[in-house]
């Protein structure tokens, strides 16, 4: 990210979560209905590049990553909040907006940079948008700051096992920061979980994904945020088994969502060039 601007890529996940309840047919994905709201006038000219230019395989491949992503990780979220888990982080959470879906009695802590979160908090306001009570906002630089200071001064428990989610970042950091995220991470109690999206090495890329990468990429280094770390499933597990975390599973982009719903008449189609993976906090 440029210094003293908020994540473009930011903008654009959440241009593309809104656009995706515009411009594909149903059953959505995934039902962000606040994301417009939020980028308020901002949202007109993506979208409207979404809305014209819809079938475009990278416009596209945006839409399906951002649902996709987003739809299994509050799915496993809502797992662990039954199951009793009351704290929920959101590492990088740019200008989502899971804390207005989130139950009331789960607290959610929203990781970032200051200037981003900075950004979204006029968002919020020029958009009227009440707060959520439960929502703090936590903010960090991921190559410079001090995570486990940031989550005590927001007021993560130390006792309490939390949810990580941990989306559409790790790509933009170097695999130093990274690896002392998952550091820092792997020191939370037992039980934590922690879903985590990261990029494909070239080589480990489907046809669709090395594609959408090659311009992707392209684009987000223009804006200042280049693709930074890749890593193979497996080194991954390696490096999260490493800091404590054992996983329970690799997720690719076409395991998200319930597999009938690729059934579409859009243009909308599962790539692999990120996925996500799912780690729990060992004892």
């Amino acid at each position: 990210m440029r210094d003293a601007q908020p994540s473009q890529t930011a903008f654009m996940a959440a241009a593309a979560r809104a656009a995706h309840l515009i411009v594909d047919a149903e059953p959505f994905l995934f039902c962000d209905t606040l994301a417009a709201r939020l980028l308020g006038a901002l949202a007109d000219e993506p979208i409207g590049y979404h809305r014209r230019f819809g079938e475009h395989p990278i416009l596209a491949g945006t839409r399906a990553q951002v649902t996709t992503r987003s739809a299994y990780t509050e799915r496993r979220a809502a797992e662990a909040a039954e199951a009793g888990v009351r704290h929920h982080v959101l590492l990088g959470a740019g200008l989502d907006t899971y804390a207005w879906r989130a139950r009331p009695d789960v607290r959610v802590i929203e990781v970032d940079h200051p200037d981003t979160q900075r950004w979204k908090r006029e968002l919020i306001a020029a958009a009227g948008l009440d707060q959520p009570s439960g929502l703090t906002f936590a903010p960090l630089d991921f190559e410079s700051g001090d995570l486990p200071q940031a989550l005590r001064e927001a007021g993560l428990s130390d006792g309490e096992p939390a949810f990580v989610s941990w989306l559409g970042v790790t790509m933009y950091l170097t695999e130093e920061a990274v690896a002392a995220t998952l550091a820092a991470l792997g020191r939370l109690p037992a039980g934590s979980e922690l879903v985590m999206e990261y990029a494909l090495p070239p080589e480990l890329r489907d046809a669709r994904g090395a594609s959408y990468a090659g311009h992707a990429a392209g684009a987000a280094a223009e804006r200042g945020e280049p693709w930074l770390s890749f890593f193979a499933p497996d080194d991954l597990t390696a490096l999260l088994k490493r800091h404590g975390l054992e996983v329970a599973e690799h997720v690719r982009r076409a395991d998200c969502v319930d597999p009938a719903l690729w059934q579409r008449g859009d243009a909308l189609r599962p790539s692999d060039v990120c996925r996500l993976v799912r780690a729990t906090v060992t004892a």
